[in-house]
């Protein structure tokens, strides 16, 4: 009888912590790395910051598509860009035109 009390005076105590530091744990590395967690919160923000950057790209390239489109779509057509723009997607010159070939540069 005496063995037995002494045994669940030690057991029930060290089990009710065991279990209680279990559910703690859980919830302690839940809040840290779990969907909603603070590292996931870093990474969403450097995720933000990537598409961040594109989008300025983006509206760069946007504002240069705009103000080439205003030039061709003006009520005065601008001939020289029109004309630029028609022999590069045909791929002919004029045989009056004088072909410079540049080389690339280097990338």
């Amino acid at each position: 009888m005496v063995i037995r009390r002494r045994i669940r005076a030690i057991v029930f105590p060290l089990l009710l912590y065991c279990v209680s530091g279990a559910a703690g744990g859980y919830f302690v590395w839940h809040a840290l790395n779990g969907e909603r967690g603070l590292k996931t919160n870093d990474e969403y923000q450097l995720k933000i910051a990537g598409f961040q950057t594109e989008l300025d790209g983006l509206k760069a390239e946007s504002a240069l598509w705009r103000r080439r489109i205003a030039l061709i779509n003006g009520a005065i057509v601008d001939r020289d860009l029109l004309d630029e723009e028609a022999r590069a997607l045909i791929g002919r010159a004029d045989k009056n035109d004088l072909v410079v070939m540049l080389p690339r540069p280097a990338q």
